[in-house]
């Protein structure tokens, strides 16, 4: 029997259902986060929040100069407050808030945070070397963070990847725990995720 096609009415309908099972999802996911979090033991990655529209920054560019990169937007600003004020509002404790030196995170940790310590193994690496170096470092140093603390790391999309495998959007946030078993001994698994 062959499926009729879809006429405008009956199209707007079947999305509102797939939008409706979405919601569903990511309410579901919406528990786990927070959840994971209240129990601590996690180390926490952010990308930066939203951005001026471009890839990477200007030539150059200076990571203390924030003239010369690219910076947040008004909506990145606005995100960025959003997430803290979700966390505050889901009372989810941060022992430490690290950023990269790129003034994108630096902003995006303090509208959100309110502290912040930049700490240079979460600097960009895109289009430069040190990937490998800067990877092994961070892992290194999360692989005793232990439950109740929280790491919040807040850094660029080319230093998540580096660290878990998988991709995410400006202000998406990571949940992993070291140790956590993954496909990828050499990885942080992500647990978790939640966009703002």
């Amino acid at each position: 029997m062959t499926t009729p096609p879809l006429n405008r009415r009956r199209f707007t309908a079947a999305t509102a259902l797939g939008l409706t099972g979405l919601a569903g999802l990511a309410q579901a996911q919406d528990a786990g986060f927070w959840t994971l979090l209240r129990e601590g033991g996690c180390v926490v990655l952010m990308r930066h929040a939203q951005t001026e529209p471009g890839v990477g920054d200007p030539p150059n560019f200076k990571p203390g100069e924030c003239a010369t990169q690219r910076n947040l937007s008004e909506a990145g600003r606005a995100q960025a407050r959003r997430v803290g004020e979700t966390f505050l509002r889901e009372r989810v404790k941060l022992d430490q808030v690290r950023s990269s030196a790129w003034c994108r995170c630096v902003d995006t940790a303090m509208l959100a945070f309110r502290q912040n310590t930049v700490w240079p193994p979460i600097n960009s690496f895109f289009g430069a070397g040190g990937q490998d170096e800067q990877t092994r470092a961070v892992l290194a140093a999360v692989q005793g963070w232990q439950a109740p603390r929280n790491l919040m790391l807040v850094t660029h999309q080319v230093n998540i990847t580096a660290l878990t495998g998988e991709f995410l959007a400006m202000g998406e946030v990571f949940v992993t725990r070291p140790g956590a078993q993954g496909k990828d001994p050499a990885r942080l698994r992500v647990l978790a995720r939640q966009t703002f």
